[in-house]
């Protein structure tokens, strides 16, 4: 355990715009594989308010939500976050399309389903802005499999559980490096389990929740992995928008 520290206050400083906030989350070197996780708690830890992340955002947090966003080349989400959070109907809006026009980069991110067992319907996929991935099992049933093919692009990645590394591999082979994960919970938890976070965005909202909601992470068991702060910034709204990057080893 360290013995001592240097603590220094956080200033408010000048207003940043969009585009300077947009350089302060830019990877370097964006042909390097990056999964970055994002989400946000209350103060006391919830991760839900009567079981969507929704209620939990504010101004602050939904405007980085969306920069972030611009970003990706691939919005990675568990499929039960799918049901919860009612993802359909993402596109980027016209500003962000010219933006990412402009950075060389397509006019909409791609979005991957990660499931297992394949607990979706072809309608969950259908109107989504650029043809979405599914990542799924051997395990998983090829009849499910074959309708999901109608409407989004099927990698197989895993035998009876997904494997985040090979997810990794896979849509940065083809040509998808960076990765915005937005959850849940459990899907985070393999990932971090897997050694395959980069990057956390973590928005803390000004709220005492209360109750048993989950946390970020819903794991059985600690897999710890050091992280160090890039950058804490805050909204005039009281949100406290933190950048963690995986420490150096």
């Amino acid at each position: 355990m360290a013995t001592s520290s240097e603590i220094r206050t956080l200033t408010a400083g000048a207003e940043l715009s969009d585009e300077q906030l947009l350089a302060s989350y830019a990877i370097a070197d964006r042909s390097v594989p990056w999964l970055r996780a994002n989400f946000v708690s209350s103060i006391d830890g919830a991760a839900t308010h009567e079981g969507t992340s929704g209620p939990l955002g504010t101004a602050s947090d939904g405007r980085v939500f969306a920069l972030l966003r611009r970003l990706a080349d691939v919005i990675v989400v568990g499929a039960g976050t799918v049901r919860q959070e009612g993802y359909k109907n993402l596109a980027l809006d016209e500003d962000a399309e010219k933006w990412r026009k402009a950075n060389g980069l397509t006019p909409q991110p791609r979005f991957a389903v990660v499931s297992a067992s394949l607990r979706l319907e072809p309608s969950d996929l259908a109107d989504y802005a650029a043809r979405p991935f599914v990542i799924t099992t051997e395990s998983a049933s090829s009849q499910a499999r074959s309708q999901l093919e109608e409407v989004a692009e099927v990698i197989v990645a895993g035998d009876t559980e997904v494997d985040t590394v090979e997810l990794k591999h896979v849509l940065a082979q083809r040509g998808h490096p960076q990765l915005h994960s937005e959850g849940g919970p459990t899907l985070f938890a393999t990932m971090i389990a897997q050694g395959v976070v980069d990057e956390l965005c973590l928005t803390i909202s000004p709220r005492l929740e209360g109750g048993s909601a989950r946390r970020i992470v819903d794991a059985a068991e600690a897999t710890p992995q050091d992280m160090a702060l890039a950058h804490a910034l805050g909204g005039d709204d009281g949100t406290l928008l933190l950048r963690y990057v995986r420490a150096a080893r």
